[in-house]
């Protein structure tokens, strides 16, 4: 059971309305408590963009789960609940068609937003008009009421456009082995065979008066030749590193943002 003293809690922790399955049906936008009892009966799922729809959902069997309100019903059934704005009070008419809406017996009892920052005194007649829990914690119902001045204010939305760093890819250095023909031409030389004659004259008759008048003989040369030698060895041929540069670009932050704007409703019935 949720009592007022969960209201700030649940308010502060900002979390949002499940559905009895799990779904999401918005964020925590008000809670409206009894002006009798001051226990809280409604709360509003703020839906829609930028939460600007409000829809109310009886708190009766609802529970929480962390900084969430598990209420049983249907995210369809409250999206389709009466539109009632939540402008700090529900009247009768408003809360019996919610109630008829959600197939609750009750009515008759007027429910009021409760106040945040102080406990209030919650009891008192139907009708009483009180402040209201909303989630940025002000007031806002009667701006003739004794938490208000004579001044309005206007706030609106401001793009703050900033940068982060993060993780856009990953660079790494990866050496493998690849085999590649290389072709080279090398001069070689060898030796060939030639034959030499030449005439007896005296000064090789000797040599050739020498040995016996007739004979078989042989006589062998050795011949020699070069071949290609291959040897292979390992130099460094280069090193590689990464290195990073910084470049610039330019992004366009394309954004919704909200402001609020005052009118004047003057006494002689036009609005300025």
């Amino acid at each position: 059971m949720i009592t007022k003293e969960h209201i700030n809690d649940l308010l502060n922790r900002k979390g949002n309305i499940l559905s009895t399955d799990g779904d999401k049906i918005g964020s925590i936008g008000q809670v409206y408590a009894d002006d009798e009892s001051g226990q809280p009966s409604w709360v509003t799922a703020k839906t829609g963009l930028f939460g600007s729809s409000e829809s109310f959902v009886p708190l009766e069997g609802a529970r929480i789960e962390g900084d969430d309100v598990v209420v049983p019903y249907h995210k369809d059934l409250v999206k389709d609940a009466p539109r009632v704005d939540a402008d700090g009070h529900l009247e009768p008419s408003e809360e019996e068609r919610l109630y008829q809406h959600y197939q609750l017996s009750g009515g008759g009892r007027t429910y009021t937003d409760a106040t945040t920052g102080h406990d209030a005194d919650f009891a008192g007649t139907a009708g009483t008009h009180t402040g209201r829990y909303d989630d940025r914690g002000t007031v806002g119902r009667d701006t003739s009421g004794p938490t208000t001045d004579d001044a309005m204010t206007r706030s609106e939305e401001r793009l703050n456009v900033g940068t982060e760093t993060q993780d856009a890819a990953r660079v790494r250095l990866r050496k493998y082995v690849t085999t590649e023909n290389v072709t080279q031409t090398v001069p070689v030389q060898r030796e060939e065979v030639r034959v030499e004659r030449e005439p007896i004259t005296e000064a090789n008759r000797g040599q050739a008066m020498s040995g016996p008048d007739l004979s078989e003989e042989e006589h062998e040369v050795v011949l020699h030749e070069e071949r290609p030698v291959v040897d292979k060895e390992t130099v460094p041929v280069e090193r590689v590193r990464l290195d990073k540069d910084t470049v610039t670009d330019e992004v366009t932050v394309d954004e919704e943002v909200r402001k609020e704007r005052i009118e004047t409703d003057g006494t002689d019935g036009t609005r300025r």
